[in-house]
């Protein structure tokens, strides 16, 4: 059975990537990337075979346990944990639990990243090859080490579905593990400074992480290469015991999200109470502008886009005082503006195949775009405002407001027009409303990267009058420019707007059957 649920593996992905081009160029884009990684790994662990002892043991220890933290820190804020095989479409199968851990385990190795990390961990052999017994210690520590990266990947990822049942975390989740990826630049700083400052105490660290399940296993070799036999023993256990664990706890949450139906989002309402519904014009437009801004505050795979606001001027903040530029900091508003115009780019995607019944109504496609526009602008203008006002307050540069007003309005109108087009037609895996947050599909990470960029490369260029208006406006301090600006970026961004709306609801009409059955090839995927 195990075997079988290895060929299905294999089997779900060809066919995943039969089905999307993009998808497939991905993969092998992953590949060929991971290779080239692995080849640079494997020639500095041997060449690191010919280092003192010591050094190698902090450098194999730190390594070693950055690579378990990245396993299943990395996955879930970046791309997603991979899961061809999703358990909750095995539950029907006459699987025992044994059964389906260790098939999931073996799938999840001999995925791309599980087969480039378990060559570079066998690699660590020919580092201690000059010991015999450390190399076998090495040989067999390393596979551990390997196991605790797959399982400890899993078991996090089946935590997080089971805890969707609470509500609080479902609107919290998301939001708590993006925040460390949105402010990895002054973090990276931050470690840089530190480490540089005191690279004699990283032997200490290393010798502290060798006692802990992210570094016990990739530190028996150096022990036993030393002759320390009581230490490595002790440590191989740590290492064990930990794998033990952690395979507990993957399967109690893996029991607990088999059995247990995705949370509901519904909520009683008072009879009569038709919540935003009564706040919007009875139209189609006015209907789903209501239903938009309800998943806004309401769906977290919305809410999460908006922790870009407090995070832009905590970024910009921060480089401003290392650039000793205070001018960085007055830009706030201006790509918030930006980057949530861009955030609904392919709306419809959160639709999944719900979307149905704009075409069974018979929507027209202006009324689609205009709606899900006006939902985010009833978010979006008001914080871009404050955004905008404050940090000019405080930086005290009055003078720049109208050239700022006049970016931020080209920004977000200019932005609304671009989506209300890339959303008529762009469709991208997404986590559906009740699935494990984390989940991605082979390859989704790049595909939806690369749609991502080009629309930001387009709403980019929209804005791009109104910045050459303001930088003149700058460089020759000239307050006439800079209402001029103000100017030309609502003008600009109002004609952009509509001129979407208009594009964008024309390919609507007409592709509109051809983005629903992109939807269910998606949700059957």
């Amino acid at each position: 059975m195990v075997a079988t649920l290895v060929k299905l593996r294999f089997l779900v992905l060809r066919n995943s990537l039969k089905r999307s081009t993009w998808q497939l160029v991905a993969v092998i884009i992953g590949a060929v990337y991971g290779l080239g990684v692995l080849g640079l790994v494997v020639v500095g662990l041997i060449a690191l075979g010919f280092a003192p002892v010591d050094l190698t043991a902090t450098i194999m220890v730190l390594a070693g346990s950055a690579l378990v933290l990245g396993w299943i820190v990395v996955p879930l804020v970046a791309f997603g944990v991979e899961q061809t095989l999703d358990p909750a479409r095995l539950v029907v199968f006459p699987l025992s639990m044994r059964q389906l851990l260790l098939g999931l385990t073996l799938t999840g190795i001999l995925g791309v990243p599980g087969i480039i990390t378990t060559i570079a961990a066998l690699a660590t052999v020919a580092t201690w090859i000059r010991e015999p017994l450390a190399a076998v210690a090495a040989l067999v520590s390393s596979l551990v080490g390997v196991l605790i990266c797959i399982v400890g990947s899993r078991a996090v990822a089946a935590l997080s579905t089971s805890l969707q049942s609470k509500r609080r975390f479902r609107e919290l989740g998301g939001v708590l593990v993006l925040i460390p990826l949105i402010l990895l630049g002054p973090i990276i700083s931050f470690l840089s400074r530190g480490i540089a400052g005191s690279a004699d105490a990283l032997p200490g660290l290393a010798r502290a992480l060798s006692w802990s399940p992210l570094g016990a296993p990739w530190s028996v070799p150096a022990d036993i290469a030393v002759g320390d036999y009581g230490p490595a023993a002790l440590k191989f256990l740590i290492a064990l015991l930990t794998l033990g664990v952690l395979v507990l706890v993957w399967r109690r949450a893996l029991a607990v999200a088999l059995v247990t139906p995705p949370a509901s989002g519904s909520k009683r309402i008072a009879k009569g109470k038709t919540g935003l519904f009564s706040v919007f014009p009875a139209s189609p437009a006015g209907a789903i502008a209501a239903r938009s801004l309800t998943y806004w505050r309401r769906d977290p795979r919305y809410a999460r886009q908006l922790i870009i606001v407090p995070l832009v001027p905590i970024l910009l903040w921060f480089y401003s005082n290392n650039f000793d530029s205070p001018v960085l900091l007055t830009l706030t508003g201006p790509l918030i503006a930006f980057f949530l115009s861009v955030s609904i780019y392919a709306d419809i995607s959160y639709d999944g195949t719900a979307f149905a019944t704009h075409l069974a109504d018979g929507v027209r496609g202006r009324d689609d775009r205009v709606g899900r526009v006006t939902a985010l602008a009833v978010i979006a203008a008001p914080l871009v405002l404050v955004a905008t006002i404050v940090p000019v307050a405080v930086t005290d540069s009055w003078a720049a407001l109208p050239t700022l007003l006049g970016l931020a309005a080209a920004s977000l109108l200019g932005g609304f027009g671009v989506v209300s087009v890339s959303s008529s037609r762009i469709v991208i895996p997404v986590p559906q409303a009740g699935d494990n947050p984390f989940k991605s599909a082979p390859g989704a990470g790049f595909t939806t990267a690369l749609s991502g960029f080009a629309v930001w490369g387009v709403a980019l260029l929209l804005t791009l009058p109104t910045v050459v208006v303001a930088v003149l406006g700058l460089v020759f301090s000239s307050a006439l420019l800079g209402w001029l600006t103000l100017l030309v970026g609502v003008a600009l961004g109002v004609v952009f707007l509509l001129a979407g709306i208009r594009i964008g609801g024309a390919q609507l009409d007409r592709g509109g059957p051809e983005v629903l059955a992109r939807l269910k090839s998606l949700k059957s995927a």
